[in-house]
């Protein structure tokens, strides 16, 4: 008997990601060196943020039980946008319950046929899912290229624009030319929207980039940032002017018709916040074995957490990735569709944590697997050191 349509047509996509080395799972993790994750300052397991977590979740409960503005606001997301505000410079904040959800509500919020958006070619996924449900005209530059943005936005019909950049990338891990950036949208009287998911915790010793290049709080220049990475916890925000916070309260669909972010989460990150404002310290860690970390693999530094090593193609990413992995070592395997053709790589993730002896196998182990030198070992050998989760 013949399979129903929809059972044989999935079954189809799984033999095509087979052949072409795409197929990831989901497994649970192992007590491996991790050069994965987005803990980057490993304030995640850090006792005060977990102290910080559990107190919130006897006083408040599990979760929120209701929208923001509704019943679900709570003094303890109040005060994470305090804090939030202290860390990076700007005038207001507004959390919500992911980073996805930021860039959804603020691009949402302020799209529509009048704005037109211009992206760099290397935005967040959530972004480019942002601006297709803003109804607005958009823009893609080429990445990195501020003299594009500047034509874009010179050439507009439409009377308000806003450019969506990110500070840090995530995949080749460079940085965007913020001062410029901003410069251009000045003169072109435009909103310029910094996706701080990887900047926040890292840069300026971890005030973020924007706060680095001396842009806090410029009235044309907002923040998404994510509170699931350096800040270790869960959720997201939208941090710039007054005026912003207001709009986003009023018309924000993924802020209005959605449960507050969980206290938890909420007194975790704030906390977190209050630790990288206080320590800069734990920044200063992670850059050191960054530089450390790309010197022993034998790649150019880049300027965040994120470490990225060129691969020939994804199936080469896929079987590099799963050799480090059976010899303990867990590392990022970016491909299509995650990445274009052509750019397939595997995403090494410094972290504060890292022991200089971790860092030194794991660069030996990664090199050999870029040779294709490093076959699969039958068991997984531990590193002796519990890093990040």
């Amino acid at each position: 008997m013949r399979a129903p349509a929809m059972e044989e047509w999935l079954q189809g996509r799984a033999d095509v990601r087979a052949r072409r080395g795409l197929v990831r799972n989901a497994v649970p993790a192992e007590p491996l060196l991790d050069l994965a994750s987005n803990d980057y300052l490993g304030l995640s397991r850090d006792p005060r943020v977990v102290a910080a977590a559990c107190e919130a979740l006897k006083r408040h409960g599990a979760g929120a039980r209701a929208s923001r503005v509704v019943t679900g606001t709570l003094p303890v997301h109040v005060h994470l946008e305090e804090q939030l505000c202290r860390l990076t410079g700007a005038q207001s904040a507004l959390a919500f319950s992911s980073g996805y959800t930021a860039n959804l509500g603020v691009l949402t919020a302020l799209g529509g046929p009048g704005t037109l958006l211009v992206l760099d070619a290397h935005v967040h996924a959530s972004v480019l899912d942002a601006a297709r449900l803003s109804r607005s005209p958009v823009v893609t530059v080429p990445h990195g290229d501020t003299a594009a943005v500047r034509t874009a936005l010179a050439e507009r019909n439409q009377p308000r624009a806003v450019v969506v950049v990110e500070s840090l990338y995530s995949v080749l891990g460079d940085a965007a030319c913020l001062t410029a950036l901003a410069a251009a949208c000045a003169d072109h009287d435009a909103w310029l929207l910094v996706d701080e998911a990887h900047g926040i915790g890292v840069a300026g010793g971890g005030r973020g980039a924007v706060h680095a290049a001396g842009l806090a709080g410029a009235r044309h220049v907002v923040l998404t940032v994510t509170l699931s990475k350096a800040l270790g916890a869960q959720g997201g925000a939208v941090l710039g002017p007054a005026v912003l916070r207001e709009h986003l309260v009023n018309t924000a669909r993924s802020f209005i018709f959605d449960t507050a972010l969980a206290p938890a989460s909420a007194a975790a990150a704030a906390t977190a916040a209050a630790i990288v404002l206080a320590e800069p310290e734990l920044a200063a860690a992670l850059h050191r074995n960054a530089q450390l970390l790309a010197e022993l693999c034998m790649i150019e530094l880049s300027p965040g957490a994120v470490q990225s090593v060129p691969m020939a193609s994804a199936g080469a990413a896929a079987a590099a990735a799963a050799s480090l992995r059976s010899h303990g070592v867990l590392v990022g395997c970016f491909r299509p569709p995650s990445v274009p053709d052509g750019i397939s790589r595997l995403r090494l993730a410094a972290s504060a944590g890292l022991s200089p002896g971790g860092i030194a196998r794991a660069g030996a182990l990664v090199r050999r697997a870029v040779e294709g030198t490093l076959t699969h070992a039958t068991t997984v050998h531990a590193f002796g050191e519990r890093t990040l989760s």
